[in-house]
């Protein structure tokens, strides 16, 4: 059943403290990653997607790829909040003998295919879009890219691709938080104009800010953007969105927090309704 607007807020903001937690736990990485998709990934699980936790293997389900899978905290939280496994699962997160991997990792309920090495999720993405659309299916299949992976030339083969077999039933979402692992996309390989480039390879788009529920409710509402084409939305996010000491900051692409970070994190964190 899809949520109520505040309900997604806070199932947003329930992802990025599990997320936080779960990184601390393991002393893992990508807390960044994770707290800028929290909006996506909320807005997509509470109001968006044809999936249940009691059939999460129906065929007329939708699919998603977690393309970003490094990100593999945020994601896991979001499907123990909407019941495909026990919040409980989430407390051993990337420790020895867990279920639950530091990568998205097929075999957990819930996880369609393994993911994070970046390139690979719209490709598997438009080979699910066009089997579904061969089989005049229903469902439709959503990627959610990193900024950073469309760097990789993957992944505008994979766009090239949907284009020319017009998978309308495909949709991409990228975080563009603008930082990747080593600066920010401006200097590492600057991406604009971005939503030119998928336009130029035959998608429609849209942009949206990334954090706003309302905006991406709008326009995921609306797929297919245009008949007969694939869906890009770029989402406009901020790395490391909702701890001020995190946002836009490299820093934490790769570190975890410990000590008084930890607890002025989760204090900021623990304090927004």
């Amino acid at each position: 059943m899809a949520r109520e607007h505040s309900e997604i807020l806070k199932l947003a903001q329930k992802i990025r403290i599990h997320a936080t937690r779960m990184i601390h736990t393991a002393k893992s990485s990508h807390l960044g990653s994770n707290l800028s998709m929290a909006e996506i990934m909320a807005v997509l699980y509470g109001k968006i997607l044809h999936i249940s936790p009691d059939e999460p293997s129906a065929p007329d389900r939708d699919r998603l790829i977690l393309s970003k899978g490094h990100a593999a905290a945020g994601y896991y939280a979001v499907l123990a909040e909407c019941g495909f496994f026990p919040i409980e699962w989430l407390d051993s997160f990337y420790l020895n003998g867990a279920h639950l991997a530091g990568h998205a990792t097929c075999g957990t309920p819930g996880i369609e295919v393994s993911s994070g090495a970046l390139g690979h999720g719209l490709p598997m993405a438009a080979g699910m879009a066009l089997a579904g659309k061969r089989d005049q299916a229903s469902h439709r299949i959503f990627a959610v890219l990193s900024d950073g992976e469309c760097d990789e030339g993957s992944t505008w083969e994979a766009a090239m691709f949907s284009a020319h077999h017009h998978l309308s039933n495909l949709i991409a979402i990228i975080d563009y938080n603008k930082i990747q692992a080593l600066g920010h996309t401006r200097d590492v390989i600057n991406l604009e104009p971005f939503a030119d480039k998928w336009k130029a390879f035959g998608w429609a788009v849209i942009e949206v800010d990334g954090h706003d529920i309302d905006e991406l409710e709008t326009a995921l509402a609306t797929i297919p953007f245009e008949p007969n084409r694939p869906s890009c939305l770029i989402a406009h996010t901020v790395k490391g969105k909702g701890v001020s000491f995190m946002e836009d900051n490299l820093l934490w692409h790769y570190r975890n927090p410990q000590g008084e970070e930890y607890e002025n994190a989760m204090q900021e964190l623990e304090s927004k309704p």
